[in-house]
């Protein structure tokens, strides 16, 4: 397999120079969704971000943030999380033999994201606050300190994760009419925005599609207009009041034509559910926010039938397996060894 960044070495800001640090990301699946797309009223798909190596659409921006450190010859790395961003750096870091520093809010990020920066030999703090104080202190140190910033307010992460904007196009053969995805610290929506528009520009791409994004209600500042001091959701991966890429997720809202709306926990968790149950596809709580408000906007007849929607699912679900526990509500029963016995308690007889 290529790696993502010689596969679109062309539309990437790279050089013969620069070393490749890859774990072979990218190629993520394009999954139809039969069951969605009868639910929402139009062909629908699943970009499905968790197939990557550390399991989310991080991968994509880390691989490209960590190749042109280690161009600049950084001997370390530094990131604000929630989680993901934490994984990815601390795996590309590992691959490519620096030190990583990972700044987290304080209980505030779930239990298998944790797992995965713990086992790489991270230096993990947990600061007492939310994302956006994390966020302030990794700023604070990488002005003032030999250590590369690898957060989505470092270029070359939004470089590289508009990459999944060019594996649709090039599996579908055109944009989408439309692309509904969750909305966080705002820089994917922004790469996929860049993305689009950058494969039209080299006439890969007829048609721009309508960007959809859609915010945790309890963590909507770009959709109120205002940072929220305390945001709160399920959704721990969009748990952010004071997005880094604010002003350009807007202008991609607005650049497109399409929405930035909020979607509740209520909402989240259904979709959620209907995802794994309906389609077999199993993401984050975070993941499934796009698909949440897919269903909203379905409601009130926004789609037509020959419209194409495509849902980024960003992380996968064993990013956090205490909520898919605690939402299934179920709990397995231990039977005797008795075939009979145990073909009765399953409904066989």
């Amino acid at each position: 397999m290529v790696a993502l960044i010689e596969k679109y070495k062309a539309f990437l800001p790279v050089t013969d120079e620069t070393p490749v640090i890859s774990l072979q990301e990218g190629n993520t699946p394009l999954i139809p969704a039969p069951r969605l797309s009868q639910r929402i009223g139009a062909q629908v798909y699943l970009k499905f971000e968790g197939a990557n190596p550390t399991g989310s659409f991080k991968d994509r921006g880390m691989t490209m943030a960590v190749s042109k450190a280690a161009e600049e010859g950084a001997k370390a790395v530094i990131c604000a999380s929630t989680g993901n961003t934490s994984a990815a750096a601390a795996a590309y870091a590992a691959r490519a033999g620096m030190k990583c520093i990972v700044l987290i809010p304080d209980g505030k990020v779930a239990l298998g994201k944790l797992a995965q920066v713990q086992l790489t030999g991270a230096d993990v703090v947990q600061i007492d606050g939310n994302f956006d104080d994390c966020l302030r202190m990794v700023r604070y140190l990488s002005d003032n300190y030999p250590v590369a910033l690898v957060n989505s307010v470092n270029p070359f992460r939004i470089e590289g994760q508009k990459t999944g904007a060019f594996e649709i196009v090039d599996e579908l053969g055109d944009s989408p009419t439309y692309q509904a995805m969750p909305v966080g610290n705002a820089g994917n929506i922004t790469a996929y925005w860049a993305g689009y528009k950058a494969y039209k520009e080299a006439g890969k791409a007829s048609r721009l599609p309508t960007m959809l994004g859609f915010q945790a209600a309890g963590a909507a500042p770009i959709v109120h207009g205002a940072m929220v001091e305390k945001p709160e959701t399920v959704a721990t991966a969009i748990r952010i009041g004071n997005p880094a890429s604010w002003q350009k997720a807007l202008t991609a809202r607005d650049e497109s034509g399409g929405v930035i709306q909020a979607v509740t926990d209520e909402q989240i968790l259904e979709a959620y559910g209907l995802l794994s149950s309906e389609e077999g596809v199993f993401c984050e709580p975070a993941s499934a926010s796009g698909v949440a408000g897919a269903l909203m906007l379905a409601e009130q007849h926004f789609f037509k039938p020959d419209d194409s929607v495509v849902c980024i699912l960003t992380g996968h679900g064993l990013k956090d397996p205490g909520t898919a526990m605690s939402r299934s509500g179920k709990e397995v029963e231990v039977l005797p060894v008795d075939g009979e016995n145990l073909a009765a308690h399953l409904g066989l007889k």
